[in-house]
């Protein structure tokens, strides 16, 4: 007697760049999961430009309203070579110390600190120059590089004109390098999230994270909708926003690390 074939395992859906108004978004963390759940996806990160405050109202949004959606926390880091996702598994929101990488870094130091601290890195809009990606010969010297500033996955389908552009010239590298591949909408409005998915055994981040892990996701394109249903104000509106998002997060860090001396200085002279 045939033993019957096992059911094949469900392909989870994630989208693994977005944005929210913490950065250049147009959209709450809590609009963004809205709409998650609607198109069915099952894992989304959150990676708002040089700042985790998106990431995390995302994760404290999603236990609040029990979403089905669940939460990789990341941030799009400005490195000296690009711009790198870091997703950092787990609830950051549950005692645990938040992942803090600083930017304009190289991107093999950027690399090497996401890996210490428990993330993966992922290459987003490869070789594009706006916004501007990690060129190939750049990938290429980490790729021959030690192991700890290797990224793990590079985003071979996103939907931004300068990405989709490059998409085709980047999977013909990636053969050399056999990163994972991720899809990404690179979502900065609602309506363009699922427009660029990654494919994944199960359903969720665990599954996701060992998944990037072994090689075993798919980048895949889904709908895009035509930018007159965005529309030109709110376009332009965004693109004022995007100017401003990176300067700000950087201001902020600074005024961050000049506030932590003056408290350390301090209580040097309190002892």
């Amino acid at each position: 007697m045939t033993a019957p074939t096992p059911p094949a395992r469900r392909l989870g859906r994630a989208d693994l760049h977005l944005h929210t108004l913490a950065s250049d978004g147009t959209a709450s963390a809590e609009e963004m999961l809205l709409r998650a759940a609607r198109l069915g996806l099952d894992v989304v990160a959150v990676t708002d430009h040089d700042d985790l405050r998106g990431a995390l109202r995302a994760q404290e949004a999603a236990a609040r309203l029990d979403s089905p959606v669940q939460v990789v926390a990341g941030v799009e880091l400005t490195t000296r070579g690009g711009h790198l996702l870091a997703l950092f598994p787990g609830d950051l929101g549950a005692g645990r110390p938040t992942p803090d990488v600083s930017p304009l870094r190289s991107l093999a130091w950027t690399i090497a600190a996401i890996h210490a601290q428990g993330g993966v890195a992922i290459v987003p809009h490869p070789m594009s120059w706006v916004p501007p990606g990690a060129k190939a010969r750049a990938i290429d010297r980490l790729m021959a590089g030690p192991a700890e500033s290797r990224p793990d996955g590079i985003e071979l389908a996103n939907p931004t004109p300068p990405a989709g552009r490059r998409s085709a010239a980047a999977r013909r590298w990636n053969r050399s390098w056999r990163m994972a591949e991720t899809g990404s909408s690179d979502a900065h409005f609602p309506e363009v999230m699922g427009a660029a998915q990654t494919r994944f055994p199960g359903r969720t981040v665990d599954d996701l994270m060992r998944s990037l892990t072994i090689g075993a996701t798919v980048a895949e394109w889904g709908p895009s909708p035509p930018w007159r249903q965005i529309g030109a104000r709110r376009l332009l509106a965004q693109q004022g926003r995007s100017g401003l998002a990176t300067p700000l997060a950087l201001a902020r860090r600074a005024i961050g690390a000049q506030n932590d001396s003056v408290r350390r200085r301090a209580a040097r002279t309190a002892r």
